[in-house]
């Protein structure tokens, strides 16, 4: 009896000296593992290196999406030179990178957290498909948008070959305004007027997709009260949105917005992760990281910028310039682009080590 008992007894005993090992597995929301230097909650410590981000950061977002801007001021940095296709494959890189590397994985830790009930919330890979949903949602605005675009243009067109048509009559010219078509399919610079559509199209979901995890990562940033953290992520969010800006604004250039079109998304851009983080400061006190509807909301967000970062990344950026008949005839820009995708993919991921 002996021997048979002792086992069990043994077993009961490992089961109760584990019990709270796996109660504090479970409680694991509330536990840091960073070094004691990192613990610092000195607020006031941590303030001055926060207002520092706001002025790096809005510097940094700001020079990025002007750089293309005023860059076709510039021969060499217009859309139609080879320079352009390499440093907007890099900046592609960065927001492809953004999307997988650092947003993602996020968001699969947010909504896997021990924090949040195990159904359904660990049962389903919810941050896989709010990204699936979200690009699939990103890729019906985009067709959507295209197509009301091109209806407005082919109707404002037709109108105006109808104006014509009738002016001519009552001046005793009966000549059919046959280039009005022309005009609807081609812009006076020779480009496609559809291309000038699909990169308005691609700016402004682009821009929604950047500005959603922009404005997360500042309040993540401002709520923060490790100055240590702060000055990483100062660095890493300063580069990340530099590049992230150059590819926002090759799309903004590209589309041929208006001047106060395009200082309104410029602007816009620059100031969603300062912005952000404006309200990491405010919330700082009340604000509980491990707090369920804390993780939920910002796994959601994040994984559902993921899905239209990716999207755009993959779909209207890359695939559009390396799809295009001059690169496709271009060996040695085809060599250059993919090569600076590498290097702008690289090392935005290898930012996920310090960010």
């Amino acid at each position: 009896m002996v021997n048979i008992c002792l086992p069990r007894k043994v077993i009961l005993l490992c089961l109760l000296i584990l019990l709270p090992w796996s109660i504090l597995a479970d409680c694991t929301c509330s536990i840091s593992c960073e070094e004691p230097e990192d613990k610092s909650h000195n607020t006031k410590g941590a303030l001055k290196y926060k207002l520092g981000a706001i002025a790096s950061i809005f510097v940094a977002s700001l020079i990025g999406v002007c750089l293309p801007i005023f860059g076709r001021r510039i021969p060499t940095l217009s859309p139609e030179t080879n320079l352009f296709f390499i440093i907007k494959a890099f900046a592609a890189g960065v927001i492809l990178a953004t999307g997988f590397i650092h947003v993602l994985p996020d968001a699969v830790k947010d909504l896997t957290s021990p924090c949040l009930s195990e159904n359904p919330w660990r049962k389903f890979p919810f941050a896989g498909f709010v990204a699936m949903m979200a690009a699939i949602f990103t890729l019906v605005v985009d067709v959507s948008a295209t197509s009301h675009y091109k209806k407005a243009v082919e109707r404002s067109d037709n109108d105006q070959d109808v104006n014509d048509d009738e002016e001519n009559e009552n001046n005793g010219i009966h000549i059919h305004a046959s280039h009005g078509h022309a005009h609807g399919d081609v812009l006076t610079d020779g480009n496609p007027l559809s291309t000038q559509l699909r990169y308005r199209v691609i700016s402004q979901v682009l821009e929604l997709g950047i500005i959603v995890h922009s404005v997360i990562i500042g309040i993540a940033l401002g709520v923060s009260d490790s100055p240590n953290r702060i000055k990483q992520l100062v660095a890493a969010l300063s580069f990340h949105q530099f590049f992230e800006g150059i590819g926002l604004g090759g799309c903004i250039t590209q589309a041929k917005f208006k001047g106060r079109a395009i200082v309104i998304m410029a602007i816009f851009f620059s100031l969603t992760t300062p912005v952000g983080i404006a309200i990491g400061i405010q919330i700082t006190n009340d604000y509980k990281e491990t707090n369920a509807n804390t993780k939920t909301v910002q796994g959601i967000f994040n994984s559902a910028s993921a899905g239209i970062l990716i999207y755009m990344a993959l779909v209207d950026l890359l695939s559009a310039d390396f799809m295009n008949p001059k690169m496709q005839n271009n060996g040695k820009l085809q060599l250059g682009a993919n090569i600076s995708l590498l290097l702008g993919a690289g090392l935005m991921s290898a930012l996920a080590y310090w960010a």
